[in-house]
């Protein structure tokens, strides 16, 4: 929670700072701890599982605090829930095809305020690439443990833009 918030996120790659903005960028750093998690096995796929479980209680949480009508929050919850492995597919699907602009026009699909082939959706992209490699060489006890660290957001967001990336 605390990476996805992060104000250089929002500032440097455009993405809207409203609640929708706020939900995707959850998502994304959501994906890349799941999708590491992923990689260690049984216990890995488990503590992955928990941790999506959290996320959707998390919303139920939220949706309730809001003053969402009881009737309404379990169809709000699994249209969240079925939104985060939407993404999940779509992300990794985009990061398997190993070019940013395809990540890039993944990304301006679900995240508000990047356009389509946009600058800002290429630097969000080079972001949430190197924040996975990032996340690939923590060590599998660390991750086990919950004791996940991103790169600093804003020294990202700012060498795409130094090199170049829009």
């Amino acid at each position: 929670m605390t990476q996805a918030r992060q104000p250089a996120l929002f500032a440097g790659t455009g993405v809207e700072d409203t609640p929708e903005g706020r939900s995707e960028m959850i998502i994304l750093h959501l994906f890349l701890v799941l999708e590491r998690l992923g990689g260690e096995g049984p216990p890995g796929t488990r503590l992955g599982r928990l941790t999506a479980e959290a996320f959707v209680t998390d919303v139920d949480d939220s949706l309730r605090e809001m003053g969402v009508g009881d009737l309404a929050v379990p169809r709000k919850v699994k249209r969240a829930a079925a939104g985060l492995y939407q993404r999940c597919h779509g992300y990794r699907l985009a990061l398997e095809a190993g070019a940013d602009w395809k990540l890039a026009a993944e990304l301006a699909r679900s995240v508000p305020g990047l356009g389509a082939g946009s600058q800002e959706a290429l630097r969000l992209a080079s972001y949430v690439r190197r924040s996975k490699e990032h996340l690939e060489r923590l060590a599998p006890a660390q991750m086990l443990a919950g004791r996940v660290t991103f790169p600093a957001a804003d020294a990202i967001v700012s060498r795409a833009c130094d090199k170049g990336v829009p």
